[in-house]
């Protein structure tokens, strides 16, 4: 199985994850965000990876630094868990809707990292979380991740359900990027020959 843990310490956070791509959709969360946790829970569950997550963090300040930091992470453990990237599918994407929210992802695992974000929310907060945090999670997953990822809103208006149809994509899209290609053998999928 292609499995990575990885702990991360700074002045601000400090997190233990592990990622198993060839999962099940299992999830351990705690991160001291409890809709953190959620999306967090869901991208797992959509993606069939298994996740666990332990994060402390400067929560007295606000919740950027914890969300950034997992983000920064997980990103990392998808790039180690990937390897030379032999035999995947390396593009992958998906369009999830959640009730009046409409998002698609697309991923393509290219070694070039960039966010491309047409996300908007109507409300600064869900619960306690700030709606521009998602953004940021998403660039620190595709930074450290090595990844090119394009995150589409087509419809939506309900914070909660655009938050959450973000993340589901997004897994779809990686679980499919990830998944081996049957066809390609031991091949990288690039005519560079590298990833």
């Amino acid at each position: 199985m292609r499995t990575t843990s990885l702990t991360r310490t700074t002045a601000e956070t400090d997190i233990t994850l592990t990622l198993a791509l060839d999962g099940s959709g299992e999830a351990e969360i705690a991160t001291g965000i409890g809709f953190l946790d959620h999306m967090l829970t869901a991208f797992a569950r959509h993606g069939l990876f298994d996740l666990a997550v332990r994060a402390t963090g400067d929560l007295h300040i606000d919740f950027h630094h914890t969300t950034e930091d997992v983000g920064i992470v997980l990103g990392q453990a998808f790039a180690a868990s990937l390897g030379a990237k032999r035999g995947i599918n390396r593009y992958g994407q998906a369009l999830v809707p959640m009730d009046e929210a409409l998002v698609e992802a697309a991923v393509d695992l290219s070694g070039r990292p960039l966010l491309a974000w047409q996300v908007s929310f109507e409300r600064d907060k869900i619960g306690e979380m700030d709606t521009e945090l998602f953004e940021e999670f998403f660039r620190a997953l595709a930074m450290n991740g090595l990844l090119t990822l394009h995150m589409n809103q087509r419809a939506g208006r309900n914070a909660h359900h655009v938050a959450e149809a973000c993340f589901k994509a997004a897994a779809r899209a990686l679980r499919r990027a990830v998944e081996p290609d049957p066809r390609a053998g031991d091949a990288i999928p690039s005519t560079k020959g590298a990833l």
